[in-house]
């Protein structure tokens, strides 16, 4: 099939890279000319395993291109996949791009296309497309889906080739059928496919990332209340994870829930219940959870460090806000740094996907290439995203100084170990 994807970040890049692994022609179009010429040069400027290889393979086989002519991509193509940004404005979700896209398509319907929103987009918003497209001159030549994704960063490549479901908004035979035809190879059992309507395919996506933003939330105060009564939240997490009506997934301790996805999709979730008439109590408290996490966190490290952290050495390893990426997006090292630098901190990091420019205007912050230099004479080491290079550090030798500390975010370390080396060792709910 011939397929445009508008907006070639995260998620359409990806799209276009696995649609085209499944031998369509695919056109990512986006308007952003430095990022267009990258890609046409064969540099991916994402980070997320496997993608690169994905791009340069199906791009030396002519499956895969990239354009800035977004007009001329969505004349030549029989499907149209929006994957552009929704950010946050005034906590709802911002449609101006997603619109500014219909605009384009608008111009440019010369015969049947399915016009599909793969950006995450409030209940109601396929209603509204459809009323921009329509007119007498279009009549008949398009249909509106909504098909979210449902892609971990991480995990992307997996996830898009080897999904849960594919949601398939849509009360159209022929375009259920053409989507249906599209993700066939990759929906071996029936089960995978699943069709609904617009709207309840729209509330899939949001009402998915609040439940899972729940459980992130519901076992960091879990964690909380073990560290004040000495139990193990790991202990606890395998015990509740054994029940298959919950699942261990998203049950692991650790900062506040990040990305690009939860902290967004759960606070447009609420505008749009307030928008119905509908008090969404639980996903609020969700997010006030989330946010007083940033604060908890803060206090337990001023704790760590005997409230004083006046010229302490303090070495983030990882920002990210997991691993596996390089997204920044609502991390919270992003809140967490700025607030120990005010009190007189100084911060090194050190992260696998490299220096962050999130961090520029901040002073007393320095990035190290090399773990062994971001360690070494550290007066407390944060592990702060789960990186698999973390796992197995030799502390001693990397800090070369005594009475270091660590502050294990994720858990990472067994504290029976980390006695016996007489390391000052401290972690989440245990």
């Amino acid at each position: 099939m011939k397929i445009c994807i508008i907006g070639s970040g995260y998620v359409g890049l990806v799209s276009g890279a696995c649609f085209s692994d499944l031998g369509n022609k695919v056109i990512c179009a986006d308007k952003d000319k430095v990022k267009i010429n990258k890609l046409n040069n064969g540099i991916v400027p994402i980070y997320e395993p496997g993608l690169e290889e994905l791009v340069l393979k199906n791009k030396k086989n002519n499956r895969l291109f990239f354009s800035t002519d977004i007009n001329n991509s969505i004349k030549q193509s029989d499907i149209i996949f929006i994957c552009v940004g929704t950010p946050t404005k005034n906590n709802k979700a911002d449609l101006k791009y997603v619109f500014k896209v219909v605009n384009n398509i608008k111009k440019n319907l010369n015969k049947y296309k399915i016009i599909v929103t793969k950006s995450t987009v409030p209940v109601t918003t396929g209603d509204k497309l459809e009323a921009m497209l329509n007119s007498k001159k279009n009549k008949n030549k398009f249909n509106v889906v909504s098909n979210p994704e449902f892609l971990r960063e991480g995990e992307a490549i997996r996830d898009f080739l080897y999904p849960d479901r594919v949601v398939v908004g849509t009360d159209s035979k022929k375009a259920n059928n053409i989507m249906k035809n599209l993700y066939m190879p990759i929906i071996k059992k029936r089960s995978r496919y699943f069709q609904t309507s617009r709207r309840a395919a729209e509330l899939i996506k949001y009402a998915s990332n609040a439940f899972l933003a729940t459980k992130i939330s519901y076992i960091n105060e879990i964690a909380n209340l073990c560290e004040k009564s000495d139990i193990d939240i790991k202990e606890v997490s395998s015990g509740i994870g054994l029940d298959q009506r919950i699942g261990e997934r998203f049950l692991r301790a650790g900062p506040s829930y990040g990305g690009s996805c939860f902290p967004k999709d759960t606070r447009a979730l609420v505008t749009t219940a307030n928008r119905f008439n509908t008090d969404l109590s639980i996903v609020k408290t969700v997010i006030k959870s989330n946010n007083n996490r940033n604060k908890l966190l803060t206090s337990k490290i001023e704790k760590i460090m005997n409230n004083n952290l006046k010229n302490k050495k303090i070495t983030f390893l990882g920002v990210t806000f997991k691993a596996g990426t390089d997204d920044m997006r609502e991390s919270s090292s992003l809140k967490i740094i700025p607030k120990l630098i005010k009190k007189g901190s100084l911060i090194k990091y050190y992260e696998p996907t490299g220096y962050k420019d999130e961090f520029n205007k901040l002073k007393n912050i320095k990035y190290c290439a090399d773990i062994n230099e971001a360690c070494k004479y550290s007066d407390l080491l944060i592990i702060y995203t789960e990186w698999n290079e973390f796992k197995q550090l030799n502390f001693k030798n990397l800090v070369k100084k005594n009475n270091f500390k660590i502050y294990d975010m994720r858990n990472l370390y067994s504290p029976d170990l980390m006695k016996k080396k007489n390391i000052n060792y401290f972690c989440i709910g245990r």
